[in-house]
């Protein structure tokens, strides 16, 4: 829906004021008719813009006219919806829903004239500009190929800029070899005053499997990794979208089975003073665990208890991606141990069931299903002593996946084995302490 705006230019619109001062006819770069070769409907379509005088805008559907047209009462509309209105039987105007003594309607030429001749404007004027940054984006590589030092790294902000801002420049960057070139100066001398610039190009930039597989010498991926630890917030936020997207490749294992990488993507994880790089950091921990010898990976640094202990405090798309990695690594013995061994385990997910989301009850119980079956006797005491039963309870009797109900009767019946009857019944009670 668009926003209605009495004005062009922050001058108030109307059909006497635009003849008057000559917006009717007129134009940027056109004459002689020129504008009327445009088609209207494609030039709406492609600016897509949010603010359109309200006189060109349509009563009923609140977009832009193409075909106006007058009813008796004064009032202008799309043909299509006015017709539309008294097809239902409404034989009234919509705006002032006065009955109409004549349901005939009037092209309104001039203001079809107007709003023709105003979108061209604003047409002619984008593709001059797209024209504009296409030549700047051309004119920034063959500067890039010349210059070093301070010169290269302010050509390279330029650059940026650009792409970052305008879609054709991040489209003549690709079609004039642009990532070619741009990765050509990423290698074991660069450093990271330019590296960091290359990386926050690249990564506005659509990436052919040629050039993702360029990306992944190892020299470049050691470079980038280096910044992910050492860079800025912007900086290690841009190498692991750069990093997430040459892990679409077949051939990935180099990246993935770094150590290096998954030490800086816990540290962007644990970072509270910069919580904007949490998401990108678990978004691509959870796409490494794919590949299963990442999962000892992750265990071997430490990062199970880190994920435990952060959970509480995660938003939920966050805390999705940390339960998929945790439940990922439950599926080998090191995992299990870990997460068994970390004493907030059990009381976190247990938190989490029926709390969030029914993805996330679906890994929470996976996870405590994995804890428990190590060692019934042990760690089914211990999760229904913090409400376990209870929170299975609430699942078998919810709405929810019913393999999920499934797994969460199973469950309930592995906890139920340590107890007598009675005191199992009194453990399946909420407390205040899970609800």
């Amino acid at each position: 829906m668009r926003q209605r705006k009495d004005g062009v230019d922050g001058q108030v619109l109307d059909l006497e004021t635009a003849v008057k001062d000559g917006v009717l006819g007129g134009g940027v770069g056109f004459g002689g008719g020129f504008a009327e070769k445009l088609d209207l409907n494609k030039m709406i379509e492609e600016l897509d813009l949010p603010d359109v005088p309200s006189v060109f805008i349509c009563p009923i559907s609140l977009e832009p006219m193409e075909d106006p047209v007058t009813l008796c009462t004064g009032q202008t509309y799309e043909r299509s919806n006015i017709l539309k209105w008294f097809s239902l039987g409404r034989f009234t105007c919509p705006t002032t829903m006065q009955e109409l003594w004549d349901d005939s309607v009037t092209p309104n030429k001039t203001l079809h004239q107007l709003i023709h001749t105003w979108f061209s404007q604003k047409y002619l004027q984008m593709k001059k500009k797209s024209e504009d940054v296409q030549g700047n984006a051309s004119e920034i590589l063959d500067t890039l190929k010349k210059v070093k030092g301070q010169a290269r790294i302010q050509s390279l902000k330029d650059l940026r800029r650009i792409v970052t801002n305008h879609a054709t420049a991040r489209n003549a960057v690709v079609d004039k070899g642009g990532v070619t070139l741009l990765s050509s100066l990423l290698g074991p001398y660069t450093s990271h005053a330019i590296g960091s610039e290359v990386v926050s190009i690249l990564v506005n930039l659509t990436l052919d499997s040629a050039s993702r597989s360029n990306l992944m010498q190892p020299a470049k991926v050691s470079l980038i990794i280096d910044m992910l630890n050492e860079g800025s917030i912007e900086t290690k936020i841009n190498c692991t979208k750069l990093i997430q997207s040459l892990t679409e490749q077949d051939d990935c294992e180099q990246i993935v089975s770094s150590h290096s990488l998954l030490v800086g993507l816990m540290r962007l994880v644990r970072d509270k003073r910069h919580p904007s790089g949490h998401l990108p950091g678990l978004t691509l921990l959870k796409s490494v665990c794919a590949h299963q010898q990442v999962r000892v990976l992750i265990i071997s640094i430490g990062a199970v208890p880190q994920l435990v202990e952060l959970l509480p405090g995660m938003n939920p798309e966050c805390l999705e991606l940390a339960l998929f990695v945790l439940e990922a690594v439950s599926a080998v013995k090191e995992g299990k141990l870990a997460l068994s061994s970390c004493s907030n385990t059990i009381p976190n997910m247990v938190r989490i069931l029926m709390r969030v989301s029914e993805s996330c009850t679906q890994l929470a119980l996976s996870i405590l299903w994995s804890i428990c079956k190590l060692s019934p006797e042990e760690y089914s005491s211990i999760a229904v002593d913090v409400g376990l039963a209870a929170k299975l309870l609430l699942v078998i009797q919810s709405g929810c996946d019913p393999l999920l109900k499934q797994r969460s009767a199973e469950l309930l019946k592995l906890c139920s084995l340590n107890y007598t009857d009675s005191i199992f019944i009194s453990k399946c009670k909420l407390t205040r302490t899970i609800r």
